[in-house]
């Protein structure tokens, strides 16, 4: 699938993932299914974040969890039309992540998988709302927590996006 999506500044000269296409519509049932499967495309591909240098690895495992969290299942809506869309931008959102935050493993399900812990980054992305005749009216914008694993083998490997909020205030 083709993607439509591109980096801007704000007026603050922050960074903003903005995604041009809807590919995932509604917003009471958002067909995960599908979300997992363009999802799948980015496996084995490597983002280097900007703002840290860090190296952010795409893992069999994100699909399922980006799709299938009780995160995921509790979002409805808005939240959830947002974060089925961001699947889009996936690898400007994780190069543009800013604010790196460290957190220790504490769950032993996750004893391998990120055996070193778990890092937050903070990124943003803006979807379009389109008028009556289908033209673009405006763009939302919104925050999100990136979720990334640092497993045994020393990778920091992308898991989840949680906290998606929408930015009131934000002209774009």
């Amino acid at each position: 699938m083709e993607r439509n999506v591109t980096i801007v500044k704000d007026l603050k000269g922050q960074n903003i993932v903005l995604i041009n296409d809807i590919y995932f519509k509604g917003r009471q049932n958002i067909e995960w299914k599908e979300v997992e499967k363009y999802l799948k495309q980015y496996v084995g591909e490597f983002i280097e974040i900007i703002d840290t240098d860090d190296i952010v690895y795409i893992g069999n495992d994100l699909a399922d969890e980006y799709t299938g969290s009780k995160y995921t299942a509790k979002l409805k809506g808005t939240y959830a039309k947002a974060k089925a869309n961001a699947a889009q931008g996936l690898p400007e959102l994780v190069k543009t992540a800013i604010n790196k935050r460290y957190k220790e493993n504490l769950a032993d399900k996750h004893n391998i998988n990120a055996k070193h812990g778990w890092y937050r980054y903070d990124s943003r992305f803006a979807l379009p709302v389109y008028d009556d005749s289908g033209d673009v009216e405006r763009y939302n914008v919104f925050h999100v927590e990136l979720i990334v694993r640092h497993a045994a083998d020393g990778k920091l490997y992308l898991y989840d996006m949680i906290n998606i909020k929408k930015e009131t205030g934000t002209p774009l």
